[in-house]
């Protein structure tokens, strides 16, 4: 009896689990552009630039279909790449670099992560500066 008791506890739990699952990924499942506006919260757009200094970029994440960011902490340039509906934040970007800084039409290409097998690339455009704004009291 004390088995039977058990098992539909225990069916009874996971079937709980399984149908709030649903409803937490659709709560937490944000587009590209809204993870983006999230990012961007409390900084403010600069000039566009042509090229960031390779420091800049030690820091990278990929937005899924949307963009790439570059940079931590105060400053963080957002570049939104030609065909960058293709872009996977679970694809390694390998970048040749020609100089010294990353530049508009330079080119990044796309590996998937488990194969390792080349899935595409995206053409870079202008780095946009976003910079926090400073608190006001």
């Amino acid at each position: 009896m004390k088995r039977i008791a058990f098992a539909a506890l225990a069916t009874a739990t996971v079937a709980a689990a399984l149908l709030s699952a649903p409803s937490l990924q659709a709560r937490e499942k944000l587009t590209g552009e809204q993870k983006l506006a999230k990012m961007l919260e409390g900084r403010e757009a600069g000039k566009p630039l042509s090229c960031i200094p390779l420091f800049d970029t030690r820091d990278l994440k990929v937005i899924d279909k949307t963009a790439i960011v570059y940079g931590s902490g105060k400053t963080i340039y957002v570049n939104r790449p030609t065909n960058a509906d293709t872009l996977d934040s679970d694809d390694v970007l390998v970048t040749e670099l020609h100089s010294s800084q990353l530049c508009r039409l330079d080119t990044v290409r796309m590996h998937d992560r488990s194969s390792h097998f080349f899935s595409g690339f995206v053409g870079l455009n202008d780095f946009v500066p976003y910079t926090k704004v400073a608190a006001k009291h």
